[in-house]
């Protein structure tokens, strides 16, 4: 209890130790970076530029690209400016504020999905009282809640790391601060708050994970009913769907759903984590998607048109 906290830097070991990997990291990432908000952005400005695309999916697409935008850069910066740093160091209150923002975009990304899920069920399940059951208001009291729960999800996380005693040792074996290297070097007891992050982020992913199973396994079962053409449509959205939640949910499962334990795969799944999933949904919603690219195509056509 009366444990001081004298730890105001702490020393980030990065991904890796040689010169030659960091350079290939530095080229790599930096690339994936730039790819990612590119494609992101350019999915956020063709929805709203659009006038076609203003179905409720497309809503929730545009908040899930922001998410994906806002995700990697709590972490992918810092990472790219230490590959020229020998010593890589982060403050405390750097280290918080990096620890609160990746848990809030990461956990509103995973928020928006079962919003993203219900949206297609009754779209699919229900085709002929969806526009009056996703109505704009629905809509944007799902987006809200998600991330209202993702702050919420997030500021716990935060308080329950930032009151723990650091006294030392300093070091982070990672290449961010995340929450079980911390609670590693804390010097009190941190079994009561292992349990809490195991609820918090652990059992929110399980969840977020079964409920998205099961309801698409229950959008498959009344396709049986429907014609080919709109089975076959509907395939194709659900799809996307199914692989945007297998890359955003397993790696969370994999990080906190066990006792808080530090594992050597654990660098390695969390950076895919934070780079994968942002840098691919853009071409996962849009290239099985002929109302995305069809926008797109509309969109660069007015630019060069205006440009002339």
């Amino acid at each position: 209890m009366g444990t001081k906290n004298n730890v105001t830097v702490f020393v980030l070991f990065g991904l890796f130790q040689s010169r030659e990997m960091l350079h290939a990291c530095f080229i790599v990432f930096s690339l994936f970076h730039v790819l990612t908000l590119l494609g992101n952005l350019l999915v956020i400005v063709t929805i709203n530029a659009s006038k076609t695309l203003n179905a409720p999916m497309y809503f929730f697409l545009s908040h899930l690209s922001f998410a994906d935008m806002c995700y990697p850069s709590t972490t992918t910066p810092k990472m790219i400016a230490d590959t020229f740093v020998e010593h890589k160091t982060i403050s405390f209150n750097g280290c918080m504020t990096q620890l609160f923002s990746a848990h809030f975009f990461g956990g509103t990304e995973i928020f928006l999905l079962p919003a993203m899920a219900y949206d297609r069920y009754v779209a699919i399940c229900r085709p002929l009282h969806y526009t009056i059951i996703m109505d704009r208001q629905k809509c944007s009291l799902l987006v809200g809640a998600s991330w209202v729960s993702g702050f919420l999800h997030s500021i716990l996380q935060t308080l329950l790391t930032v009151q723990l005693p650091f006294c030392g040792p300093n070091e982070i074996d990672n290449f961010f601060c995340d929450v079980h290297p911390l609670l590693k070097l804390a010097c009190g007891d941190t079994y009561l708050v292992g349990l809490i992050v195991v609820a918090n982020s652990g059992m929110i992913s399980l969840v977020s994970f079964l409920i998205l199973i099961i309801s698409y396994v229950v959008i498959l079962l009344n396709l049986r009913s429907q014609s080919t053409k709109s089975r076959h449509k509907a395939l194709s959205t659900c799809g996307s769907h199914i692989i945007t939640v297998l890359l955003v949910l397993v790696p969370p499962m994999f990080m906190y759903i066990r006792p808080s334990t530090t594992l050597a795969a654990d660098k390695l799944v969390i950076l895919f984590n934070i780079v994968m999933p942002p840098l691919l949904n853009p071409l996962i919603y849009t290239l099985r998607n002929n109302e995305v690219k069809n926008a797109m195509r509309k969109l660069f056509r007015v630019k060069e048109y205006s440009g002339k």
